[in-house]
């Protein structure tokens, strides 16, 4: 009896650091990439900082971090100039206009396209459905930018045609030069192009849900709309308040490739936002404090906006992040 009980004793725990290496030896080296990824493109970067507190010039010294050394300290100079200048409040309010209507109308989509899927019983359709509303989060921007151009082109413009039948010539929204219809044009792109793609942790969410109590439910005589608020929608609510926390930490990143890609001359005033004004600064003027500062800015905005977000989820009686 006490030599079967000696089987069962747990090792104990600790060791050093070799002797783990040694037991875990192929995990170690299969995190060498993604560390090396992180150092170089994450963290290393994060040195450049210091370009928002100088009069940084690359000519400052002979190589790149001569110039990092030559380059006069402004200490919050950039910043004053940044807050007080004419451009902060018109991209400050372009780039909430957008991230507000995203939050609004895009956020809610792949929720509601989840459960509408998730209702669906034939499989066949269920799957076919899945992938064709899977299908435009692989296309490149670039391409929806082009067919965005194409169908609403004043002159051989499908989707133009159509509206000039509705409304009338003279009254047919011109989608591409209209400045009132500019932030709609971009969220509903997102929406077009994100929102099946964004399905899946939600599928994957409500997967987890007991069969049970749908069943039981059934048997008190709810019906379907009934579950779907009463079960559906409490049994996903944690993926979707996380969801919401990342959404909110992302309020000024209104990604740069989409903006640059519709903007024009004609809606300029409308689309300038913190990632087309760190670009202009930063690599066309070669005002590389200024994009810098702009950049810092809007990282830690988003850095206190998740924080309130998680607290606020916390007070709600949420999990949140941690």
């Amino acid at each position: 009896m006490s030599q079967k009980a000696e089987r069962f004793v747990p090792q104990k725990r600790g060791g050093s650091l070799k002797q783990a290496y040694r037991s875990h030896k192929w995990l170690y080296l299969m995190i060498i990439p993604g560390v090396i990824y992180l150092l170089v493109f994450h963290y290393l970067p994060m040195g450049g900082l210091v370009m928002a507190f100088q009069d940084f010039s690359p000519y400052n010294g002979d190589t790149m971090l001569g110039a990092f050394f030559h380059s006069p300290f402004v200490g919050l100079a950039v910043f004053r100039k940044f807050f007080t200048g004419p451009d902060f409040i018109r991209i400050l309010t372009n780039t909430l206009s957008i991230s507000i209507a995203s939050l609004i109308f895009y956020f809610p989509a792949p929720i509601l396209l989840a459960l509408l899927l998730n209702e669906i019983k034939n499989m066949a359709f269920k799957k076919a459905a899945q992938t064709m509303v899977y299908i435009p989060h692989f296309i490149s921007m670039v391409i929806v930018a082009a067919l965005t151009a194409q169908l609403f082109s004043t002159t051989d413009g499908l989707v133009y045609h159509w509206l000039t039948g509705i409304f009338g010539k003279s009254h047919a929204p011109d989608i591409m030069s209209n400045p009132k219809l500019f932030v709609p044009m971009i969220v509903g792109q997102n929406m077009w192009k994100e929102t099946g793609y964004g399905t899946i942790i939600f599928l994957a969410a409500l997967s987890g849900v007991d069969v049970q109590l749908y069943e039981a439910a059934e048997v008190d005589g709810a019906n379907r709309w009934q579950k779907m608020w009463h079960i559906t929608l409490p049994a996903i609510r944690s993926t979707i308040v996380i969801m919401l926390i990342l959404k909110v930490g992302t309020i000024l990143n209104t990604g740069y490739e989409q903006i640059f890609l519709m903007q024009n001359s004609m809606n300029r005033a409308v689309s300038d936002v913190f990632d087309t004004y760190i670009y202009t600064k930063g690599v066309v003027n070669g005002n590389y404090s200024m994009a810098t500062a702009a950049g810092m800015f809007k990282s830690i905005v988003c850095m206190i906006m998740v924080l309130g977000a998680n607290k606020l989820a916390k007070l709600f009686g949420e999990s949140g992040f941690y």
